[in-house]
């Protein structure tokens, strides 16, 4: 063995991208600062097409979107509803809705990594100091990514924690488990949902490279397979005392925050249900071939399938006029926070996630059936947006979103006090 080769096999290999021990590099340049809703909505229809452009062969070998997440964060929607007096665009939750549905008609996995990061940038704003809103607002309009390290896989329901946030002198430390942990892969900074020793809900933000904390890409769903929604292993990560949020105060009691959360995802199954239409509409038109009892000479002249893309584009129409109407209610909401205008904002948003989850899983399955028996080929990996809006929509269980509007319509009872409706 000459010297060279042994130098080259004592010499450490860095991590690749996504293995164990790889951390996200820092920002390359601060993240373009978007100004106003129509900039947010021009930026969204600007990466759609980019995010789609390899989106299938993205979910067929399930290779994670490094480069993509990057040129989302640098775009300056991540920060987008970070308010107006810190810097952000302070947008709309009707132009937060359509920004994700826009992106997810793209690539919903791509699209999902960024969700949680908007829940967080509102429980800052509800509940940080000047101090934590000005920096970690600062961290997100610079370009850092802001993940999720929130549920567990065990416990009885998605609310029973046993992480736990300890006192260790002048700071904390933080150790448990988490699941569907969507985005902590590609984050610089790591929100954290723990049990304080008071037994409260906290959000506790850890760098990514903290000792202690590590991310496991085990992420193995059919659907939304680029998520990269796997675990993360928290063994004593020390958290500085101006990186703890006492979110117990939103989640506790009532707030905006469930239904913000909820229309994100109702957003992001809208845009499924879109993308999934676009791709039936190109295959008629350019490959399917018409049934022989239409005596037609082209697919997109079978009567049959000319009124079920009918129906297809009411449905989501339909979805989307109520995507809206949640997020216009939010936008009320969120000006005047009473116990009243949270149960409306709770049941528009429910309502509309009902017709977004409905449609998405139509469209979904009613491509196969237009396009015809090639449509199912591997080479074409269409089966994607059906497993996307399979997996994509149980993340909260629409059944129980039937209940809550009708309890509230019927019996005048308020929605659950927690924050998934």
């Amino acid at each position: 063995m000459t010297p060279t080769q042994a130098t080259a096999r004592q010499t450490p290999v860095d991590p690749a991208p996504g293995e164990a021990g790889w951390l996200p590099a820092p920002p390359a340049r601060p993240a373009h600062v978007i100004q106003d809703d129509a900039e947010a909505i021009a930026v969204a229809e600007r990466l759609k097409p980019l995010f789609a452009a390899e989106a299938g062969e993205r979910d067929r070998e399930r290779r994670l979107p490094f480069a993509e997440v990057d040129l989302f964060s640098e775009s300056g929607l991540w920060g987008i509803t970070i308010p107006k007096e810190y810097g952000g665009a302070g947008v709309s939750q009707v132009t937060l809705a359509r920004v994700f549905a826009t992106l997810a008609a793209g690539d919903p996995s791509l699209t999902q990594i960024a969700q949680n990061s908007f829940e967080i940038i509102d429980v800052i704003r509800q509940t940080g100091s000047e101090a934590q809103k000005r920096a970690l607002f600062g961290a997100v309009l610079a370009g850092k990514r802001l993940g999720n390290a929130f549920s567990e896989f065990g416990g009885k329901n998605a609310e029973a924690f046993e992480t736990k946030l300890v006192r260790e002198g002048d700071q904390f430390t933080v150790s448990g488990k988490k699941f569907y942990s969507t985005g902590a892969l590609f984050a610089h900074l790591v929100p954290i949902v723990a049990l304080d020793e008071d037994g409260h809900v906290v959000v506790a933000v850890a760098d990514r490279d903290a000792a202690g904390l590590e991310v496991v890409n085990d992420w193995s769903a059919f659907g939304q397979r680029t998520t990269a929604s796997g675990t993360v292993i928290l063994d004593a990560v020390a958290i500085p005392a101006d990186r703890v949020l006492p979110a117990h105060i939103v989640y506790e009691n009532q707030s905006a925050i469930g239904p913000q959360s909820q229309l994100i995802h109702a957003a992001i199954d809208a845009g499924i249900a879109r993308g999934a239409i676009e791709a039936t509409i190109d295959l008629v038109r350019n490959h399917a071939r018409p049934w022989i009892d239409s005596g037609s000479d082209r697919a997109a002249d079978d009567p049959y399938t000319i009124a079920a893309i009918g129906d297809l584009k009411i449905r989501l129409h339909a979805a989307e006029a109520l995507l809206e109407r949640a997020g216009r209610q939010l936008d009320e909401t969120i000006a005047d926070v009473t116990d009243e205008t949270i149960a409306k904002a709770k049941v528009a948003v429910a309502e509309a996630k009902v017709l977004t989850t409905e449609v998405a899983l139509a469209a979904a399955n009613k491509l196969f059936e237009l396009a015809g028996t090639r449509s199912t080929l591997g080479a074409h990996n269409l089966d994607r947006f059906w497993r996307d809006a399979r997996t994509h929509t149980l993340h909260d269980p629409v059944r129980w979103k039937f209940h809550s509007i009708g309890q509230y319509y019927l019996n005048g009872v308020q929605p659950p006090l927690h924050s998934w409706i």
